[in-house]
């Protein structure tokens, strides 16, 4: 392929993306037409429609884009089969990428995320695995919360502290557990 070609379409795409994005922060994505992206990103439609298929096609493609970002953060647990539980990494990417992530819950996107690597050692030594899909759904809505509420407080807080908010959490369900 045409390697000039690519790098002026990857450009035209973050140059949509980030209009698109922008505009999320004031509008919902229904009130969006492809007219008010063309024109902040001084694009003819056309061109917005060779690499989309409409609105959501592009609203779509961010939110994979970033579900692929986190899940390269923990391309070496996966790889070496290790769960380190480190949040801080996944917290210090939320920090860095704010209004990505203010847009993946703004359109919703959490709903439809799957857990895909859970840590069932864990989970085995603090539930002995009964119930396990409703803590796995658990754990996904608490800590889609606490992110969401730590985006509309502007991140005040460091990754640092969020993820000891995380890890209390934890830490007083497995001593009430060992404690019972």
């Amino acid at each position: 392929m045409n390697t000039p070609n690519n790098k002026r379409r990857k450009e035209t795409r973050d140059k949509i993306s980030k209009v698109f994005i922008t505009l999320l922060q004031t509008k919902e994505i229904t009130e969006i037409s492809v007219t008010d992206i063309c024109k902040l990103a001084k694009i003819n439609r056309s061109t917005f429609y060779v690499n989309y298929l409409d609105i959501y096609d592009l609203a779509d493609q961010i939110g994979q884009e970033l579900e692929q970002d986190v899940f390269s953060l923990y391309q070496e647990e996966r790889d070496t089969n290790h769960n380190s539980n480190d949040f801080l990494k996944l917290f210090k990417h939320i920090k860095d990428n704010q209004l990505f992530y203010k847009t993946y819950f703004k359109l919703k996107m959490d709903q439809n995320f799957i857990i895909k690597d859970y840590d069932y050692h864990l989970s085995k030594k603090l539930y002995d695995d009964k119930y396990i899909d409703y803590h796995m759904e658990f754990f996904r809505a608490g800590l889609s919360a606490i992110i969401k509420k730590w985006l509309d407080n502007g991140c005040k807080e460091s990754p640092k502290e969020i993820e000891s908010i995380l890890k209390s959490e934890y830490s007083n369900k497995k001593n009430n557990i060992l404690n019972t």
